[in-house]
């Protein structure tokens, strides 16, 4: 059984890298957030030490997923995301080189400037804010210095439950919780959903056929953040008792002060070039999403 070692992994995608992953390869799983049992500790910001755990586990893949991915935190602490989300990758690629070992990077479609209506693989970012900036800054950074690699880009990222979920759709279902009758929903803001369970599975297919280099992953069919909400509405049938109102990003402009992009769509050109898309339409994974992860919440 090949070795595969998890940096970052305590938020929403780790957990679904591990159910993924846990069966086929030996892990070993880090992160800050020593959350779950199945957890180390290690800060991935120092070289040192994350140097000396990977060595010390002797992987035959080492997967970085950790990052800051809360916009306007970022933005606030500038230093502190190019340090996780840029310095961190340096470590990452320079062990990965050291120990000969495959590295796997988790980008985004945020790094785009939103000009277009869709992005593939291929497509140049010019990315708008300090975090899209310290991701794309890490994605160059793999591909210029690291021997082998693969980069994956997800789009909007929804998993891990109400625990670990802190993206659109668990913010939508925590407001409904809390008594909600009205959601403030913008209705210029697009991209593509990205369940963190179907990633993990067409990462796991990546790496078991040895690909490398850059893929577009996200799920099918491309969206807003208004017609997310209406389907998570009918799928936990409240469509008719709580009223969406549509506004535009200015409406939440003090409270989401980071630039975004219009458009964060994404093509997963490569991956449906070379017929290894498992990636499933986003309908379908929103529902097993919330069949799995919210049955009792609301």
């Amino acid at each position: 059984m090949k070795k595969i070692y998890i940096a970052g992994s305590g938020g929403m995608l780790g957990e679904a890298f591990y159910k993924q992953f846990k069966d086929s390869f030996q892990l070993k799983c880090t992160d800050i957030d020593v959350n779950e049992s199945w957890l180390s500790y290690l800060d991935f910001r120092n070289y040192e030490n994350y140097l000396l755990d990977v060595k010390d586990f002797a992987p035959d893949y080492l997967c970085h997923l950790g990052a800051l991915t809360d916009l306007e935190y970022c933005e606030l602490n500038p230093e502190e995301a190019i340090k996780t989300n840029t310095s961190s990758v340096e470590h990452a690629v320079k062990i990965s080189n050291l120990l000969k070992t495959p590295i796997l990077y988790i980008s985004t479609a945020g790094i785009f400037n939103g000009k277009k209506q869709f992005y593939d693989d291929w497509d140049k970012p010019d990315p708008l804010c300090t975090y899209a900036k310290s991701k794309y800054d890490g994605e160059i950074f793999v591909q210029k210095n690291s021997k082998t690699h693969l980069i994956c880009r997800a789009g909007w990222m929804m998993g891990g439950g109400p625990k670990k979920d802190k993206k659109f759709i668990n913010k939508i279902l925590t407001q409904i919780k809390n008594g909600a009758e009205e959601l403030f929903i913008v209705n210029d803001k697009f991209g593509t959903p990205t369940y963190t369970h179907d990633f993990a599975k067409n990462v796991k297919l990546l790496i078991e056929n040895e690909c490398n280099g850059l893929y577009n992953m996200v799920c099918d069919g491309v969206t807003s953040r208004l017609e997310v909400t209406k389907e998570l509405l009918s799928i936990i049938g409240l469509s008719n008792k709580i009223n969406v109102v549509e506004v535009s990003s200015e409406y939440f402009k003090n409270e989401y002060f980071a630039k975004r992009p219009e458009s964060e769509r994404l093509i997963n050109k490569r991956l449906n070039s070379e017929n290894r898309n498992v990636m499933r339409d986003w309908k379908v994974s929103l529902k097993e999403y919330i069949d799995m992860y919210f049955s009792d919440y609301l």
